[in-house]
Parts: structure tokens; sequence; C-alpha cells
């Protein structure tokens, strides 16, 4: 059972990368950081659309996505080291990493490099 619900949820986080990044590339680049995430949401999103200029914007986004990501893979040992929680150590480490992702969304912006 376990096994199967491992499936369901892998499937699901990929179809949501895939499906956000039709409608918000940056957003879908997000939840597609991680490698083999983001070569199978590549891969479905041009299957469902065709559009090469979608899967430039997801490749883009998803290289610019890459560095604020690295914070949650900081933060949470760091907290556990520390003796929070798991779970208040995951939550602030999903915070920590949101909040890195606005900062470096806007200073992106900033700086003129189109997400």
């Amino acid at each position: 059972m376990q096994y199967l619900i491992k499936i369901i949820v892998s499937a699901l986080i990929i179809t949501l990368a895939s499906e956000i990044s039709k409608r918000l590339s940056f957003i879908g680049a997000i939840v597609a950081s991680l490698p083999l995430t983001s070569i199978l949401a590549i891969t479905w999103l041009y299957h469902d659309t065709k559009d090469v200029g979608k899967v430039i914007d997801l490749s883009h986004n998803i290289f610019w996505a890459v560095l604020p990501s690295l914070l949650f893979f900081v933060t949470l040992p760091t907290l556990l080291k520390m003796g929070f929680t798991f779970n208040l150590a995951m939550f602030v480490s999903i915070i920590v990493m949101f909040l890195g992702y606005t900062i470096y969304a806007l200073l992106l912006t900033k700086f003129g490099i189109k997400i």
C-alpha cells in the first residue's frame, strides 16, 4: 500500500509541475527543479502542447529556480542538527525556501532577467 501511495504522490507531483507550467512557467519550474521531475515535466509539456516555446520557457525558468531551492537543503539539516523536530524543521525549511524564491524572483526582475 505504501509503495502505491509513493507512486501516486510522485505521479501527482510530476503532473502538477506539467500542468502549472502550461500557465505559470516560473511556478512550474519551482515544482520541477529536481532533475528527474524536470525531465519528465519537460517531456510531458512538449507531448501535451507540441510547443517548443513553452519548453524553452520552462527549461530557462528551471535553470533560474535551482539556486533558491538549495536553501531548503541547507536549512533542513541545520535545523535538525540544532534539535528541531522533523516536522518543524521541514515547515521552517519550506518557508525559508519560499522566501528565498520570492526575494530571488524580485532580484532577477530588478536586473532585467525575465522569469
